[in-house]
């Protein structure tokens, strides 16, 4: 069974960054894509990033796309979501998510088996 801790969340300015961290431990974290999601108040949760089992090829939802970076380190069974230049639009929980097995997509919750608890990001304006 796949287990997720995210770090990293906090309150930051417009036009700040902050690195959040997902800790993964258990079964097959090294061979599947691996996702970024967040959840604003009284929205939908919707796909941020997602980056490949090897690390290779990285996936961005447009309204990050530029500003945001995923990467992983396999060695620390880690995850990490660079965010910069970030906008209030960006306040959210962010989770993060992980899967078993190839589903032939990445952007939707349902591609995921696995997930965190959740960062709160909070942005000042």
């Amino acid at each position: 069974q796949g287990h997720l801790v995210e770090s990293g969340g906090g309150l930051v300015q417009a036009g700040g960054s902050l690195r959040l961290s997902c800790a993964a431990s258990g079964r097959t974290f090294n061979t599947y894509t691996m996702g970024w999601f967040r959840q604003a108040p009284g929205k939908e949760r919707e796909f941020v990033a997602a980056i490949d089992g090897s690390g290779s090829f990285t996936y961005y939802a447009d309204s990050v796309k530029g500003r945001f970076t995923i990467s992983r380190d396999s060695a620390k069974n880690t995850v990490y979501l660079q965010m910069n230049t970030l906008k209030p639009e960006d306040a959210a929980v962010y989770y993060c998510a992980g899967r078993y097995a190839y589903t032939g997509s990445y952007s939707r919750q349902t591609d995921y088996d696995y997930w965190g608890q959740g960062t709160q990001v909070t942005v000042s304006s």
